[in-house]
């Protein structure tokens, strides 16, 4: 039952549920698209009474699927054209009780006392997943060659301190090939469908719901096209207006500009500068075709 770390590399956009269906209709209609299996999974995420994973940056859960249960842990790494790249462990397991001595040979053993670990929240929802076989034509964008992605449609809710709220993402996750073919087919998406680049986890968005002080937005981090990014993330998460401000967007600007999308980012400045909270801004597209866009011209 020994797993050995690997790393995991994925993009994922959050949506509003009116729009999950159509996703899923334009992803289909692919050629090089294959529908898989559809599946309800159940998440128990597990910390200690005073979260010290969650302040190490690790995420700890025990899947449900159908009669099949996994072990995972999860760091939170790094961001990379346009998609998260991390280090994940993942072990079968034989029932629903954590099995401590599978994460003796991880980057946890030593960072938290284990046996204090409880459940802190659960993420249940529906995956339907897709498996899209992206071959290289030789442009820019697939010059690494061909790649393997599957896609994951989940909707459901996430669950801690007694509360509840909505969860509606397609991520992309490269299993084989060019990982620039991930951002890749989130543009074409972000081309028909209102999408959010979001950098907030499942994990995080429970942690929130469980009571932890999650990162406020960071205007001092605006700076910076990730901090930029993490700060639209964490507004959407606190379901606050994008503090504006004074902000240093000079950075973003020049990204913007690298990826040829200056004039849609000065559209976006107005909205960015007004009253209305990140969640409201996502429905007419622009700020996801944005995001990916200068996603692009980063190298993220």
């Amino acid at each position: 039952m020994a797993s050995t770390g690997h790393i995991e590399l994925e993009v994922k956009l959050s949506l509003d549920p009116e729009h999950l269906a159509l996703a899923e209709q334009i992803l289909r209609a692919r050629p090089d698209c294959e529908a898989g299996g559809q599946i309800e999974l159940r998440n128990i995420y597990f910390d200690t009474p005073d979260f010290a994973l969650n302040w190490q940056r690790m995420a700890l859960r025990v899947r449900q699927k159908g009669s099949r249960f996994i072990q995972t842990l999860k760091t939170q790494g790094e961001f990379i054209d346009g998609g998260h790249r991390r280090m994940e462990w993942e072990w079968p397991l034989a029932t629903a009780e954590l099995d401590l001595s599978l994460l003796a040979a991880t980057p946890l053993s030593g960072q938290a006392d284990l046996n204090q670990l409880q459940p802190a929240f659960e993420t249940n929802f529906e995956r339907q997943v897709l498996m899209i076989t992206e071959f290289g034509s030789g442009g820019d964008a697939l010059a690494g060659g061909d790649a393997l992605v599957e896609v994951a449609i989940d909707q459901g809710r996430i669950l801690g301190g007694g509360r509840a709220s909505p969860l509606c993402e397609i991520e992309f996750e490269l299993k084989s090939g060019n990982p620039a073919v991930l951002r890749k087919l989130a543009v074409e998406l972000a081309a028909a469908v209102p999408v959010f680049l979001n950098v907030i986890s499942k994990a995080e968005q429970g942690y929130h719901l469980a009571g932890v002080t999650s990162a406020a937005p960071d205007i001092a981090g605006i700076s910076s096209v990730y901090g930029f990014f993490r700060c639209l993330s964490a507004c959407w998460l606190h379901e606050e207006p994008f503090p504006l401000g004074n902000a240093d967007l000079s950075r973003v600007r020049q990204a913007a500009e690298a990826a040829g999308v200056s004039a849609d980012f000065e559209k976006l400045v107005p909205q960015l500068s007004s009253d209305q909270p990140v969640n409201a801004l996502i429905a007419d597209g622009l700020l996801g075709r944005v995001q990916l866009a200068i996603a692009g011209a980063e190298g993220f």
